[in-house]
């Protein structure tokens, strides 16, 4: 009889690594489950994909000079740029965190 499992609110990455596991990784999926540490692993890819998303967005809009204050003069621009940049982020902690 398997240990009861902790309960937690999977975010977006939570989900997409747990269903990337379950359908590509079943040996290593298997594993965790019946050592009871799927769960810390699902909770802790997704702290740190949240953690480095929000680092990657700064970097990137660090070097792309959006300012806070185009908001209100370029909005389209700035809306435009954000969504380019928080596109490319998710990008990277895909590759580096969720499909590996």
């Amino acid at each position: 009889m398997l240990p009861k499992q902790k309960k937690i609110h999977l975010n977006k990455y939570g989900r997409m690594r747990l269903n990337y596991l379950k359908e590509h990784k079943k040996a290593e999926y298997t594993i965790m489950f019946m050592e009871n540490t799927l769960i810390d692993h699902l909770e802790e890819i997704q702290e740190t994909a949240t953690k480095r998303l929000n680092l990657i967005i700064d970097d990137l809009k660090a070097k792309s000079n959006l300012a806070e204050d185009m908001k209100n003069t370029h909005m389209f621009y700035w809306v435009g740029t954000m969504n380019a940049i928080k596109q490319q982020a998710e990008e990277i902690i895909l590759d580096e965190l969720i499909y590996v």
